[in-house]
């Protein structure tokens, strides 16, 4: 333990510039990941539709390879959809190491705004969605921004799990607790989820369907507790097979 304050500020002064090399560091890797990583993908989206034409040239010249050149087909497109998939996948981790590192510039916002304004721009791509918000004003202390990207992150879930019912319906709500606080939900009636299944639930590229019956890459989640974890907020989702799916956020309000 320091014995004087100036053997103190030294210790806090070192674990300083140590925390700012490892932030710098992780930068470094996010840069990489984010755009180096991304040549080798281009090179494979913009050959892979050059083999299917040498492909095509095959089959015609040659109609008796017709069992190798229907695999040649299904390995080209196996091939680009796995390199869309892991370009979606750099863009979802860019996007939840920006929401961990961005300084937060914390105000007053009202989050029934920001629902409305963000279930409008749904509604614009998904007019058959039924929407219940708000009303009344929900203030809370968080960076507009970053409040912003959770909740689009939270509707994009709902209605993208609820858009094949016939009349899919998404209600966000909000309920004043104690000490100013607020429980934020959004709640959906589509497909849910088995929750013995969601032991990793809002961790980075964990999923709860197939990628044949949703698409998706498993980073909506993460961003959603990266921006909450860093407000001092708290996620709960309750979610039963085809009964829908509640999202639950305890956030801290204007006191």
């Amino acid at each position: 333990m320091p014995s004087t304050l100036e053997e103190a500020q030294a210790v806090i002064a070192r674990q300083q510039q140590e925390l700012a090399q490892l932030q710098g560091a992780h930068e470094a890797w996010m840069r990489a990941v984010a755009h180096d990583l991304r040549a080798p993908l281009r090179h494979v989206l913009s050959f892979a539709p050059l083999l299917r034409e040498s492909v095509e040239e095959l089959a015609a010249a040659a109609p008796q390879a017709a069992d190798a050149v229907a695999d040649a087909r299904e390995f080209t497109t196996t091939m680009e959809q796995s390199a869309r998939k892991m370009s979606a996948m750099l863009d979802g981790m860019a996007q939840v190491s920006h929401a961990a590192r961005a300084p937060l510039a914390l105000g007053l916002i009202d989050w029934g705004v920001v629902a409305r304004h963000a279930a409008q721009r749904w509604q614009a791509t998904h007019p058959q969605v039924q929407w219940t918000l708000p009303e009344a004003p929900v203030p809370v202390m968080a960076d507009a921004a970053a409040l912003q990207a959770l909740t689009e992150a939270v509707l994009h879930n709902a209605v993208k799990f609820s858009a094949r019912q016939a009349q899919p319906v998404v209600r966000l709500s909000a309920q004043p607790l104690d000490d100013g606080w607020w429980r934020l939900q959004v709640q959906d009636q589509g497909v849910g989820f088995d929750r013995q299944r969601a032991q990793h639930l809002g961790e980075l590229f964990q999923r709860m369907h197939r990628d044949a019956e949703f698409p998706g890459v498993g980073c909506g989640l993460a961003l959603v507790q990266t921006v909450a974890q860093r407000h001092g907020a708290r996620v709960a989702i309750e979610a039963q097979p085809q009964a829908g799916c509640t999202v639950c956020i305890d956030w801290p309000g204007a006191l």
